[in-house]
């Protein structure tokens, strides 16, 4: 049976959009007018314009962390691109339940894992009746991306906008570790709310024989150790209280009752850590 996707496979096909691009320019709404000129039927959904300029491995975050919640065949265009014009590939990949369109710096890659495995990646071709005559070599999110997901949407077969290749970036994502009776992670993420977001799993922190009561001792990069309870929900410390849990994608978050554990700890994303049950 042939595989299907937007038009041909829902009764209204789904565009998610993920940038760095912000709120305050018109680079979003361009992106979308392209996307509506040609698939007008689009559901088009925000996943985040806010990502940090240029964090390719936050947006990977975001995007394999929201993609899995998507109806099957919901088309994922996501532009995250500090090597805009230059020699990266804008691509196409097929997953098992959804395609992905962006730049071929590794920001596709962990999603499309999530969404059941890659099928093909294919190398877009900006050429012929489906692309513009001219793009600018500085907005490869509306020129180029744009028009493939929404042709992607309407049912348009990936081959016919790109050809397949073998070779493509993969943003690896760093693993956490048990070594002596610690686990050893990174703050992945940082939400608006100032949750430290790790790579930390619940697996690792059975492994330690924590559960909800345990007191943790945590030892972060270029901050004294400091012990904090884990709990299974926030309101079960005081208000402005540090606390741990695990989070909504089942990893561990230093967070405080509403408050900022960012700004109480002075951690920020990227920084390592080390976490033990106190005994």
């Amino acid at each position: 049976m042939e595989k299907v996707f937007g038009c041909r496979g829902m009764a209204r096909p789904i565009i998610t959009l993920l940038t760095d691009f912000g709120l305050k320019d018109s680079y979003v709404a361009e992106m979308k007018a392209v996307i509506l000129s040609i698939c007008p039927e689009a559901a088009l959904v925000n996943l985040s314009h806010q990502v940090e300029p240029f964090n390719i491995l936050e947006g990977a975050y975001l995007l394999a962390r929201a993609a899995p919640w998507f109806p099957k065949g919901t088309v994922h265009l996501a532009v995250i691109d500090p090597g805009v014009g230059g020699e990266r590939k804008p691509l196409i990949v097929e997953a098992e339940k959804g395609l992905l369109v962006g730049p071929d710096n590794g920001l596709l890659i962990p999603a499309a894992r999530r969404l059941g495995g890659i099928r093909k990646v294919l190398a877009i071709k900006a050429s012929g009746k489906l692309f513009p005559e001219r793009f600018t070599e500085t907005f490869h999110g509306r020129d180029i991306f744009a028009p493939a997901a929404a042709y992607l949407a309407k049912g348009v077969k990936p081959e016919r906008l790109g050809i397949e290749v073998d070779e493509y970036v993969d943003a690896a994502f760093p693993e956490a570790c048990l070594k002596g009776g610690k686990v050893s992670g990174q703050i992945v993420y940082v939400d608006r709310f100032g949750n430290l977001v790790t790579n930390i799993d619940r697996r690792l922190l059975e492994a330690l024989e924590a559960k909800p009561g345990s007191l943790l001792k945590v030892k972060a990069e270029g901050r004294k150790a400091f012990t904090v309870k884990l709990v299974k929900s926030y309101s079960e410390v005081e208000v402005g209280s540090l606390l741990a849990l695990i989070g909504s994608w089942g990893t561990l978050e230093l967070s405080a009752n509403q408050d900022s554990a960012s700004k109480i700890l002075k951690l920020k994303a990227g920084q390592t850590l080390s976490v033990e049950r106190q005994r």
